[in-house]
C-alpha cells in the first residue's frame, strides 16, 4: 500500500498545473490597443483540460518574459508561440514549459499570446492579425534588447503546431526597417534571426527565400501524414535555397509533445538539440 501511495503522489505531481503565481506579468503589445481589435467584445477566457490552461477569445495580444536570473547569460531570446488551431493556446506544453527550460537555460524567453482567426466568432485572420502580432513582439523584444540584457541581432521564434505555422510566416514575411516612424518599437527589425518549427501545421504554405533565417524542425513519426511527411518536404525547401537547416522526426513521438513531464524516449531530447543547433550557428557561444 505504501509504495502504491508513493507512485501516486508522484504521478500527481508529474501532472500537476503551472501555478498561476508562478507566472510573470503580461506585457501588452501594444499598450493603447492592437491595430483591428476596437469594438471587439471579446473576454479572454482561461479553461482548465487535464491540468493544463487553454487560452481562448485573445482580444489584447502580449508577451510573458522569462528573463535569465541565474550566472547563465547567453544574450540569445527566444518567442515562444503555443499552439491551439488558431482557436485557443495550449499555454502548459508548449509555452510555460518551454520558457522555464530556456531561462534555465540563459535564454530569455517570451510567451506569446497572439489574436486567434479561428476562434468562436472571431473578425481576426492568421495573415493579417496574428502575424501582425508574431512581428510586433519581435519588434518589442528588440527595442527593449538593452533592459533585458539581449543582443538584439539574436532574437528568435519558436512556435508548435499553429505557432509553428506562425513562426514559419514569421520566417517569409518581414517588412524594412523604418527610422521615420513615431513609435520606437516599430523603428526595429521583425525579421527573427532563427526560427524553430515544431510539428507545424499547414507547413505547405511555408516558402523559403535566399533572405530566410536559419530553420530548427522538429516532430513525430506518429502525426498526421500532412505534418510527418510536410516536415520533410519544408526541410528540403530550405536545402534547396541553401539556408541552413535541421531536422529531427521522432520514431516514437505523436503530434503535440511539446515539453512535458510524461514523455519519454528520444523526444525528450528536443530542447536540448535545438540549443546544440543554436551552438552549431554560432548564435550561442
Amino acid at each position: 500500500m505504501r509504495l502504491i501511495t508513493i507512485f501516486m503522489l508522484i504521478v500527481s505531481m508529474l501532472n500537476a498545473p503551472i501555478r498561476q503565481d508562478t507566472i510573470p506579468k503580461e506585457i501588452l503589445l501594444w499598450p493603447n490597443g492592437a491595430p483591428g481589435s476596437a469594438g471587439r467584445n471579446l473576454k479572454e477566457n482561461v479553461r482548465m483540460v487535464d491540468g493544463e490552461h487553454i487560452v481562448s477569445d485573445i482580444n489584447s495580444p502580449a508577451i510573458i518574459p522569462y528573463i535569465p536570473t541565474t550566472n547563465i547569460v547567453t544574450h540569445v531570446a527566444v518567442i515562444i508561440v503555443p499552439g491551439g488551431g488558431h482557436k485557443e493556446l495550449w499555454m502548459d506544453h508548449e509555452g510555460y514549459s518551454p520558457a522555464h527550460w530556456f531561462r534555465e537555460h540563459g535564454i530569455a524567453a517570451f510567451i506569446l499570446k497572439y489574436r486567434l482567426a479561428l476562434g468562436k466568432n472571431s473578425a481576426y485572420t492568421i495573415d493579417r492579425d496574428e502575424l501582425a502580432d508574431m512581428q510586433r513582439a519581435i519588434r518589442l523584444v528588440r527595442s527593449r534588447a538593452k533592459e533585458w540584457n539581449i543582443d538584439p541581432s539574436k532574437v528568435g521564434v519558436i512556435g508548435f503546431s499553429a505557432g509553428g505555422e506562425l513562426a514559419g510566416l514569421a520566417g517569409m514575411h518581414f517588412t524594412k526597417v523604418n527610422p521615420e516612424v513615431k513609435d520606437p518599437v516599430d523603428q526595429q527589425s521583425d525579421r527573427p534571426d532563427f526560427q524553430g518549427v515544431i510539428y507545424p501545421g499547414n507547413n505547405e504554405r511555408l516558402e523559403v527565400s535566399k533572405d530566410s533565417p536559419p530553420v530548427f524542425i522538429a516532430g513525430g513519426y506518429k502525426d498526421a501524414p500532412a505534418i510527418s511527411e510536410g516536415i520533410a518536404t519544408l526541410y528540403l525547401k530550405y536545402k534547396k535555397a541553401a539556408i541552413p537547416a535541421e531536422l529531427h522526426i521522432y520514431a516514437a513521438a505523436p503530434h503535440g509533445f511539446g515539453i512535458r513531464k510524461t514523455n519519454t524516449g528520444a523526444v525528450t531530447a528536443w530542447p536540448e538539440e535545438f540549443r546544440l543547433w543554436l551552438l552549431d550557428l554560432g548564435i550561442l557561444k
